[in-house]
C-alpha cells in the first residue's frame, strides 16, 4: 500500500469551524437544559376557589361574600388584594391571607359587597406581586 504523506484530510479553516460549529451547539444544549432546571425551581402561585356563600340580603350595602381557597400552586401565596366585579373590595382576616403550598379551607370574607338574587358576580383575588391568582364567577342565590 502506498502511503501519500503530501494530502491532508482537512484543511486547517474546516477543521476551525466544525470546531466552532460543535462548541456552538453544546452550548445552546446546556443552556436550555438549565433553563429548564430553573423553571421548575421557581415555582407557581396558584389558588383554587372551592366554596363561596353570599351572606345578607339583596341590595344591602352591609352584605358579604365568604370564600374557601385552596392553594393549587407550588409556593406560598399571599392574598393583598380581592376584586369583586373589578371593583376592590375589603377582606378580613386579612393578616392570615396567607396560603402555602397545599393549604386548604382558608376562608376569607370580602365586606361590604352589594348583590342582588340571581346575578353572576366575578371575584377576582391578586398577590402581593398584583399578579392574578385565582378567579370564579358565582351567581348570587335566587329569591
Amino acid at each position: 500500500m502506498k502511503i501519500l504523506k503530501s494530502k491532508k484530510a482537512l484543511s486547517p479553516v474546516v477543521a476551525s469551524i466544525i470546531l466552532i460549529a460543535v462548541t456552538v451547539a453544546v452550548s445552546i444544549a446546556v443552556a436550555a437544559w438549565m433553563g429548564a432546571l430553573t423553571i421548575g425551581f421557581m415555582g407557581s402561585s396558584s389558588i383554587t376557589i372551592t366554596d363561596y356563600h353570599f351572606i345578607g340580603t339583596t341590595g344591602s350595602a352591609t352584605n358579604n361574600i365568604t370564600i374557601t381557597m385552596k392553594n393549587t400552586g407550588t409556593k406560598q401565596v399571599i392574598i393583598s388584594n380581592v376584586k369583586v366585579n373589578n371593583i376592590v373590595k375589603t377582606f378580613t382576616p386579612a393578616a392570615n391571607a396567607t396560603l402555602s403550598a397545599g393549604d386548604t379551607g382558608k376562608i376569607l370574607t370580602i365586606i361590604n359587597v352589594v348583590w342582588s338574587n340571581g346575578n353572576p358576580y366575578k371575584i377576582d383575588l391578586f398577590d402581593s406581586s398584583g399578579s392574578l391568582v385565582g378567579s370564579t364567577q358565582p351567581t348570587a342565590p335566587g329569591t
